[in-house]
């Protein structure tokens, strides 16, 4: 396909001890299979030749510039032998063939640069496998101290000219010989990260599309015994009226629930997308391996007895996904309740859950299997409608990071409802919560409050940071965290169905005095701006209620409305009531929570019905309480305040000067020996020179101490904390928390987030502090924490803020070897 370097050289390169294995990748590719990337190895000459064997003319012409039908066993021996230095080649495999393999070579009279080269055969071509391999490559090459690669390409060779044109680093082209000759300079940019970016989203979505919309499903372990895990799932797909294909899996049966079975996935004479498996574990690799020969596109695992009964089931668990990904196939599971899909064009319920909701605007990831039956029953019984949904057990392998990305785009999903027992990867969570956020509304229930651990079998590993922190992290990415998944229900069906308020002014109508005063205590304790309230009495009736609301929704005043209304005592009520309320909804900008007659969820006297009856756009939500509806109306509130908050900058400095501050580090560590080293005060002080940052005596009588940490945490990487630096500050954990590197809008949210801010902000009388003088010292802080992964612990305590600016009087700083770069400046890859 590609030649992207020099004519070879076919002089014999050098093997060093170390086999790199960290370069090793599982990852997804732009049609949403997967594919594994690893280095070259002496023993892969076999399928080195196989791999070339394949190869059409014109790709082969296109890498070497020549016809080149075999390959020589000096070829074979030159192209297989490398010292992962001065010479390195990374191969893509999928299954036991090799499809893919780049390499470098470098440059003897100049050592920071080194020729590159793309080989991808022609069957795979198209799928993305040479811009991931550019990612691996390139971080490969910087970690070898390389900062460029030259490569030459055939014009004609459009596609891999668009590859290096595309991948947003720094380059130089020039034309010579009849030979497009470019130069590539590594150091990734912000261009480059913004193209790994969005093409790592457009993986991860495409390849949970591939999942949801199957063509056909084969259920594998599909029993005759009534009840039984397959058979179960079985009769879900069938009664839920799967509009593909359904292929039963037994290994003696003739027919199981009607439908006709077949030995082995291997007999089915149709091609298979989705094999839903549920077998005992110990038989499950099998399967798998025979799903690979049938190319299956996906798997469902609801079969248990993996990571949740401890090493023996997590190594089996690890192998699941192992051969599943290196085959091409992604993994929902294991011991997952299924997934379901309610778009009419495919009807999927591969799940066990006898309840399926109907459709709606909501999709739902729930990592717990036996609570998912619980959570799609109380869905059902609210009459909130879904999309999509998916439980994925141990998360083996598909986790909701990978949701988020395809509701991103999903025109069907209006809102995201997230049930988390663990974060496998917390960061890209954050990272990719925010940015949904702006668009979409994700309310999510963290289970594991008191204790921050992870259930057995979840691939992932447990926080270190308290409960709040992890809070206010959420918030800062725009994630609405409830308390249970009672008020997961309360806040999704407002945001399915009702506009985003405005403001936080809110008003109250009702007819019974006792429900108003209780949801204006409810409001005022939750900091909305509650309107006067208007209590219309027992005795109001259809018209009374239609002239309140009109206007309260045409009262420029008043962003939300919460409309109460309980049967009289005496008489009864008109039944007119809600079709009134219902009708100015409709047509309302605004949006109105309600608490009619105790009912919960959407009601049938206030819901719009779609095609299919289920509730529509327009809907209005109902509550048993008031203080229900209200709790959930001001979570909306100020999720509608974030959305509309500027998303903010992250500054950068003209005075810092990151190369000298990583020489810094660097010769610290190594005269250190390399593990954890206490910096002196003349260090720390030096490193924060660098960002612009002085440490020096200082701050009159009236200064306020303030304290700022930055540490490294495992999970989350770079976080920042600010907060009073005394003693009760310190006792009540008053600290504001956030991600590093921090925007503008982030610095300036800390200062003034904390209880004690008002001894900031001018208390009693006191002059305020410099605040922006604050935020710039967190900002310059942050970007240190984030540029030096090195940094395990920064504080600067205290910090001495008044109303002429901040001084810095002591500092600590605690470096260690960290274990990687950042992750998100790293080439995608599946974790």
């Amino acid at each position: 396909m590609a030649r992207a370097s020099g004519r070879p050289c076919l002089t014999l390169g050098y093997v060093t001890e170390g086999y790199p294995d960290h370069w090793e990748a599982d990852v997804v590719l732009s049609d949403g299979g997967t594919a594994h990337l690893r280095p070259i190895r002496p023993g892969d000459g076999e399928i080195l030749r196989e791999f070339h064997g394949r190869l059409s003319p014109e790709s082969i012409y296109y890498r070497f510039f020549s016809p080149r039908p075999h390959l020589s066993d000096r070829d074979v021996e030159h192209f297989t032998t490398v010292d992962h230095d001065r010479r390195a080649a990374l191969v893509a495999t999928i299954g036991e063939e090799m499809v893919a393999v780049v390499r470098y070579d470098r440059l003897g009279d100049r050592p920071e640069t080194a020729e590159v080269a793309f080989l991808v055969e022609d069957a795979h071509q198209g799928r993305g496998l040479g811009p991931v391999l550019l990612e691996h490559i390139a971080a490969a090459a910087r970690e070898r101290g390389l900062r460029r690669f030259v490569a030459s390409v055939l014009p004609e060779n459009r596609r891999m000219t668009r590859v290096f044109r595309e991948a947003g680093y720094r380059a130089e082209q020039r034309f010579e010989e009849g030979v497009i000759e470019l130069v590539l300079d590594l150091e990734p940019t912000e261009t480059s990260l913004e193209v790994m970016t969005a093409r790592e989203h457009r993986a991860e979505s495409r390849s949970i599309q591939r999942l949801l919309f199957p063509r056909s499903v084969a259920v594998i372990g599909a029993s005759r015994a009534e009840h039984s895990v397959g058979q179960t799932v079985l009769r879900n797909l069938l009664a839920g009226d799967f509009t593909g294909p359904v292929y039963p899996v037994h290994p003696t049966a003739v027919a199981v629930a009607g439908v006709r079975a077949y030995a082995s996935v291997l007999e089915i004479p149709d091609d298979v997308d989705l094999a839903v498996v549920a077998v005992r574990a110990d038989a499950v690799h099998e399967v798998v391996q025979q799903c690979a020969s049938k190319g299956v596109r996906g798997l469902i695992v609801v079969s248990s007895g993996f990571g949740e009964i401890g090493e023996e089931g997590r190594a089996r668990q690890e192998e699941l996904v192992r051969l599943a990904r290196a085959y091409g196939m992604r993994v929902v599971g294991p011991n997952c309740l299924g997934i379901a899909n309610t778009d009419p064009d495919v009807r999927l319920n591969a799940t066990l859950a006898p309840t399926m909701p109907g459709r709606g605007p909501v999709g739902f990831f729930s990592q717990s299997g036996a609570l998912g039956i619980a959570i799609l029953q109380r869905t059902a019984e609210r009459g909130l409608g879904l999309s999509t949904f998916v439980s994925a057990g141990n998360r083996g392998d598909v986790s909701g990071n990978d949701l988020l990305q395809y509701w991103e785009e999903d025109p069907a999903t209006k809102a995201v409802l997230l049930y988390l027992e663990s974060l496998g990867n917390p960061r890209k969570f954050a990272r990719l919560a925010r940015r949904l956020g702006r668009r979409k509304p994700i309310v999510a229930v963290k289970s594991g409050r008191s204790t921050q651990g992870v259930p057995i079998g979840h691939a992932a590993r447990a926080l270190t940071l308290p409960d709040h922190a992890v809070s206010a992290l959420f918030e800062q990415a725009g994630v609405i965290r409830v308390e249970d998944l009672s008020e997961l229900f309360d806040v999704a069906q407002l945001l399915a169905y009702q506009p985003l308020p405005a403001g936080d002014r809110v008003a109250i109508i009702d007819n019974s005095n006792s429900l108003g005063l209780l949801a204006q205590d409810e409001a005022v304790a939750l900091g909305l701006d509650v309107r006067p309230r208007i209590d219309l009495g027992p005795r109001a009736d259809a018209d009374d209620y239609e002239a309140a609301l009109a206007a309260a929704l045409d009262d420029d005043g008043v962003d939300a409305v919460v409309a109460l209304f309980t049967p009289p005592t005496i008489g009864g009520f008109d039944v007119r009531v809600p079709e009134k309320i219902l009708r100015l909804a409709a047509e309302a900008r605004k949006p109105i929570a309600a608490t009619y007659l105790g009912t919960e969820g959407m009601p049938a006297d206030l819901r719009v019905a779609g095609p299919d009856g289920m509730a529509a756009e327009g809907s209005v939500p109902s509550y048993p309480s008031p203080e229900d509806a209200v709790r959930a109306m001001a979570y909306v509130i100020r999720y509608a305040q974030w959305r509309k908050r500027p998303a903010g900058t992250t500054p950068n400095f003209d005075d810092v000067d990151r190369h000298r501050a990583r020489g810094l580090v660097a010769d610290w560590l190594d005269a250190g020996g390399g593990g954890p080293v206490e910096a002196t005060p003349k260090q720390a002080a030096e490193l924060l020179s660098c960002y612009g940052i002085e440490v020096a005596d200082g701050g009159d009588a009236h200064a306020v101490p303030t304290r700022i940490v930055i540490r490294e945490d495992p999970s989350f990487g770079a976080l920042v904390s600010f907060g009073i630096a005394d003693e009760t500050a310190a006792l009540l954990d008053d600290r504001a928390h956030r991600l590093s590197p921090l925007a503008d809008v982030d610095a300036a949210e800390m200062v003034r987030a904390i209880r004690t801010a008002p001894l900031l902000l001018g208390h009693r009388g006191a002059e305020p502090v410099n605040l922006r003088a604050l935020e710039d010292l967190l900002l310059r802080a942050s970007r240190l924490g984030y540029d030096l992964p090195e940094v395990a612990r920064l504080e600067l305590d205290p910090v001495m803020a008044d109303a002429t600016g901040v001084t810095v009087r002591e500092v600590t700083l605690t470096l260690d070897r960290p274990l990687g770069p950042r992750p998100e400046l790293q080439p995608r890859r599946l974790t």
